[in-house]
């Protein structure tokens, strides 16, 4: 496969992983700031083992990209390179927005955001 079947095989990843709702909930929320795992997991509502899941497809696509401090990992969105990845920024700033799921997770990482700082995520 040459370079151009590569690329596009990539952008078609990309795409499909937009079409999971809890993927989307999690970009849409790594829009805002970066965030660690129990974080994410607060904020979803779900469990650590899902949560990381995503993230593994997210990162593996490099739709969000990692970094370590400590034993904590934090993630965050990718940084666009290019028109069609400037693009996917711009599809997941516009999904979900009337969603009172995405309300909610927001609600949810306040809360969580809000406990980190008067102790580390348990």
């Amino acid at each position: 496969m040459n370079i151009f079947g590569r690329v596009m095989q990539r952008q078609i990843k990309m795409i499909k992983a937009l079409g999971d709702e809890t993927r989307l909930r999690i970009l849409k929320l790594l829009l805002k700031r970066e965030l660690c795992v129990c974080e994410l997991e607060a904020a979803l509502s779900l469990p650590q083992s899902r949560v990381s899941r995503h993230l593994t497809v997210l990162r593996s696509l490099g739709l969000v990209e990692d970094r370590r401090e400590g034993t904590w990992i934090f993630y965050s969105l990718f940084k666009s390179q290019n028109d069609f990845e400037k693009s996917v920024i711009q599809i997941i700033r516009n999904s979900l927005s009337d969603s009172e799921l995405v309300n909610q997770d927001e609600k949810r990482l306040k809360r969580k955001l809000s406990q980190v700082y008067a102790y580390k995520c348990k």
